[in-house]
């Protein structure tokens, strides 16, 4: 049998593993100190960031709702306050671990990818201030004006759609599943951390942490 090869691909997860909070609470965060948001919309949003973690929500009809809010308005206007959004609410959650890592794959030639649940006009200013080339995440559907029409483009970039946007990426770069290391907190990512070669479990969530534990898989702490 051939030798397995170390992996030359790192993805890295967003919320609670590259960031140490759930980006979507930042968000309400960044909302509330622009008036746009009030205490109740913190609270549904905590509520909800629990049942996530419990694995208890419908993830799709939450993102559902989430996108319907967006509907009509400007691409480019939204991106740009993204950009001062993360700048200034979600950089700063940005671990040294996660720093670390992410410099000892690039430092390494590694292929870098970001692979989250949030939107691409979360993670890709995360990506440039890390240096990281390509990023999967949920895109929002736009039409012909440059304007959103509060859906997604299918599939969501979660759970099993986040093996779909791999793949998608494999093809394009020329790699497997096998050249791959993930990093990731959320038991929602099983699906992927038992399709790469290396699973990474960072700061994870109880059952993420017992089904790490029953596989032998490594732990860190970001």
């Amino acid at each position: 049998m051939r030798p397995r090869m170390p992996p030359r691909v790192a993805l890295f997860d967003l919320d609670r593993t590259l960031i140490r909070r759930e980006s979507a609470s930042l968000y309400v965060a960044y909302q509330r100190a622009i008036g746009e948001a009030s205490v109740v919309d913190s609270a549904r949003m905590a509520w909800w960031v629990l049942q996530y973690t419990l694995g208890v929500i419908d993830v799709e009809a939450v993102a559902k709702k989430a996108f319907a809010t967006v509907r009509g308005k400007s691409e480019v206007s939204l991106a740009a306050r993204c950009d001062d959004w993360v700048r200034n609410y979600v950089a700063p959650h940005l671990s040294d671990g996660a720093r670390r890592t992410v410099k000892e794959h690039a430092d390494a030639g590694h292929r870098l990818a970001i692979v989250t649940g949030a939107t691409t006009y979360t993670a890709w200013p995360i990506a440039r201030q890390l240096g990281i080339p390509h990023v999967l995440a949920t895109q929002l559907a736009i039409d012909d004006a440059g304007n959103f029409t509060g859906e997604a483009v299918d599939p969501l970039c979660y759970g099993a759609g986040k093996i779909t946007r791999v793949q998608e990426l494999a093809t394009q770069e020329g790699f497997t599943f096998d050249d791959c290391v993930f990093y990731t907190d959320s038991f929602t990512d099983l699906p992927l951390l038992e399709r790469v070669a290396e699973p990474v479990v960072v700061n994870p969530d109880m059952r993420l942490k017992r089904e790490a534990k029953r596989r032998g898989w490594r732990v860190e702490q970001w």
